[in-house]
């Protein structure tokens, strides 16, 4: 059997663009994703699937709570911004605007709205880690159109 009809069938499935943010004392992280789902309703859950390179893995691992923000269809600059991604220790956030969402965690300014989460628990696959989290608090800026992202080829970003 073929992968191309697997990797074309997998680009294919849509999600957004999100901003994954998180504080660890005078640290900070961000880093844009796209593998983020609703997972639970009482009490809300989200699922966000991290690849095991990214420094905010280890952070999540560890329990630290984190923000996720859904990008609007407009806010391009931030994916080429976030999609670049950051060693830790980077500053992250210089030169974009951000609120302080509860906890002091920076979030992008101008999103649709914001998930603060605690993570719960996660899984390894081969290439990624999938945190469990609990959504404990959230923001809603409505009226604008989220991003939504489909890949050609879905065995790659």
């Amino acid at each position: 059997m073929s992968i191309e009809p697997i990797a074309a069938v997998l680009g294919r499935v849509p999600s957004g663009l999100f901003v994954l943010s998180a504080r660890r004392g005078d640290e900070e992280l961000g880093m844009l994703a796209s593998w983020v789902m609703q997972a639970g309703f009482n009490p809300p859950m989200i699922t966000v699937a991290l690849g095991r390179d990214r420094p905010l893995a280890d952070w999540l691992i560890d329990g630290v709570a984190f923000v996720v923000s859904v990008l609007s269809a407009d806010q391009r600059p931030l994916v080429r911004h976030f999609g670049r991604g950051f060693a830790s220790g980077e500053s992250v956030f210089d030169g974009i605007p951000i609120h302080r969402a509860e906890g002091e965690i920076p979030t992008p300014s101008g999103a649709i709205g914001y998930l603060r989460c605690e993570p719960i628990s996660h899984i390894d696959s081969e290439d990624h880690l999938i945190f469990l989290a609990r959504v404990v608090d959230g923001q809603l800026d409505d009226g604008q159109k989220p991003m939504v992202h489909i890949r050609k080829n879905g065995l790659k970003y």
